[in-house]
């Protein structure tokens, strides 16, 4: 137990905390400069701008651009994040469709038109699909 004689265990937990620390202000700097990758509202002068900005004055930096552009923030991760969720469904619903089969999906179709939910030509174009 000399190694623990000669680092105590607040130096420890000290250490954690700048880790922790460390992590956290990559996570801010990285979360800044993607968010100033996907801005479409700003042109490229301002966008350098604001990497020379936090680059030269990191912390001053990094809070003003959080202070002034935060709303913004929120707005263009839920409009990524809805997209994804949009794109994700619209694969399943292709893979869902693609991998049933033909006659089943035929008579689905045939209920349908059946119940006046789709027209004649709409149920041609899901036959005709379901036989390909």
């Amino acid at each position: 137990m000399i190694i623990a004689s000669s680092y105590p265990f607040l130096g420890v937990l000290e250490t954690f905390l700048v880790i922790a620390l460390w992590v956290i202000w990559f996570w801010i700097l990285i979360t800044i400069f993607s968010d100033l990758f996907r801005r479409r509202d700003i042109g490229g002068g301002a966008k350098v701008l604001w990497f020379i900005f936090v680059i030269i004055l990191p912390y001053l930096g990094v809070f003003i651009y959080l202070i002034v552009n935060h709303n913004g923030m929120m707005d263009r991760n839920e409009s990524a994040v809805k997209q994804q969720q949009t794109q994700l469904d619209d694969y399943v619903r292709s893979v869902a469709a693609q991998g049933s089969d033909p006659a089943e999906q035929i008579s689905k179709a045939k209920k349908l038109l059946d119940d006046g939910t789709i027209t004649r030509a709409e149920f041609d174009s899901i036959k005709a699909k379901a036989l390909t």
